[in-house]
């Protein structure tokens, strides 16, 4: 694989366009690194950069003496790290009433404020929010992007695409994630090293600060590892627990637990996946509780401190990240197209890795696999299991089935059962 990327334009750059033509404010989420600060500065007319060492301290005093000082500049005005100064919030909420004008601001921040209770509106009316993640492969120049999930909603009849990527390249890109200084590295040592200072600064410091809840750097890591090897389940927190409780020094309660879960969730570290409750023609209980997954492969690999030669030599561990990998693309490109993505799991024990479901109501199945045909079946069979399950005569048949895999060259459709094959490596939204 090539060390040096030709990046493409960030998918969310449409999105946060369209929603500062939209609404008043627009706040940027999202974990650490990601992309966010520069992905609005494209479109900033001007910028407080609120943490900035040299003026942190007259920025934090003008928030409490004269806050609309800070909010003087060309629109949209970028404030960078807002949760500095949790105030911001309802000051800008006020200067988009009386301004009475869209575009005017957009907020960055890789946390929610720790303290919340100088917030005293929701911003209902005046915000957008609008949530960025790690790079997909279609972003960093390594999916071809032959076949574009958007137009398959429209007209999956036909699918042609072909793909680049090695099981060797799949692996690397699995470990490294989609971090935007990692890509910038020169030798994949050099990018997958990028990681794991990230996940050392998650545990040793970010998930305290986030809440100022002084927490276990050590506990922190042990919950990684735990959660990472959960990744794609519905692994309840007693289950956790059970896991932690080997290397605890002392008990742990299940409240411990959630609050390390929760702070990890506030800094976009942890992003659960939802069920999907379809109308099924059965009386086929669904399980509800969320999937366990990490915002990024990368974190749980660097949390249970495996690489590239790892996957290669353990290809169930493999295929458990490759699904993480695939759920982030799939997240970006969905949100892209006014959708959101689920899972599907029910007490007959049918599943379905991903469900992107679309606003107006239009869906596709999606089983996620290394590869190869005895995998590409099973998630074919899976895909038509759920299919048959579906009540159309209550909501909308699938628009298509889709295996996502990868290897393979080639992007196809099945002629026997119309299910379409789709290496990860040629898919964009």
């Amino acid at each position: 694989m090539a060390e040096h990327f030709n990046y493409r334009k960030r998918v969310v750059d449409s999105l946060l366009a369209e929603k500062l033509e939209a609404m008043g404010a627009v706040l940027i989420e999202g974990p650490k690194a990601c992309g966010k600060t520069t992905t609005a500065e494209q479109q900033a007319k001007s910028i407080l950069y609120m943490d900035d060492p040299d003026s942190m301290i007259q920025n934090l005093q003008l928030a409490e003496t004269n806050i609309k000082q800070l909010l003087r500049g060309g629109t949209p005005r970028l404030i960078d790290e807002w949760q500095i100064a949790p105030q911001l919030w309802d000051a800008i909420r006020f200067e988009v009433d009386h301004r009475r004008d869209d575009g005017q601001f957009m907020l960055t921040g890789s946390a929610v404020p720790a303290d919340d209770s100088k917030i005293h509106h929701t911003g209902t009316g005046r915000f957008a929010w609008l949530t960025m993640r790690p790079m997909t492969l279609w972003e960093s120049g390594e999916s071809t992007g032959d076949v574009s999930l958007g137009k398959l909603f429209e007209n999956a009849e036909m699918v042609e695409g072909e793909s680049h990527l090695s099981l060797e390249d799949v692996a690397f890109v699995t470990c490294r994630g989609g971090w935007p200084k990692a890509m910038n590295k020169k030798s994949q040592k050099a990018a997958l090293g990028q990681v794991k200072e990230y996940y050392e600064a998650i545990t040793h410091s970010d998930i305290s600060r986030v809440d100022g809840v002084s927490r276990d750097e050590q506990r922190a890591k042990r919950l990684m590892r735990s959660y990472a090897r959960l990744q794609g389940s519905m692994g309840p927190i007693p289950t956790i627990v059970e896991d932690l409780k080997t290397n605890e020094p002392e008990s742990m309660s299940d409240e411990t637990v959630a609050s390390y879960i929760k702070a990890l969730k506030k800094i976009f570290v942890i992003e659960d996946m939802e069920a999907w409750n379809p109308n099924l023609r059965s009386k086929t209980a669904i399980r509800t509780s969320d999937n366990r997954y990490f915002v990024d492969p990368s974190l749980a690999i660097a949390a249970l401190d495996l690489g590239p030669n790892d996957l290669m030599n353990d290809l169930n561990t493999f295929g458990l990240f490759f699904e993480t990998l695939c759920v982030r693309d799939l997240r970006v490109f969905a949100e892209t197209l006014h959708g959101k993505v689920y899972h599907y799991r029910d007490r007959s024990g049918l599943e379905c890795d991903t469900v992107v479901h679309l606003r107006n109501g239009s869906y596709g199945l999606i089983e996620i696999k290394l590869g190869g045909d005895s995998l590409i079946q099973e998630g074919a069979d899976a895909l038509i299991d759920l299919k048959d399950k579906i009540d159309t005569t209550k909501m909308k048949k699938p628009s298509f089935l889709m295996v996502l895999t990868a290897v393979g060259q080639y992007a196809y459709k099945r002629p026997k059962d119309g299910v379409l094959v789709v290496p990860i490596g040629c898919l964009k939204d």
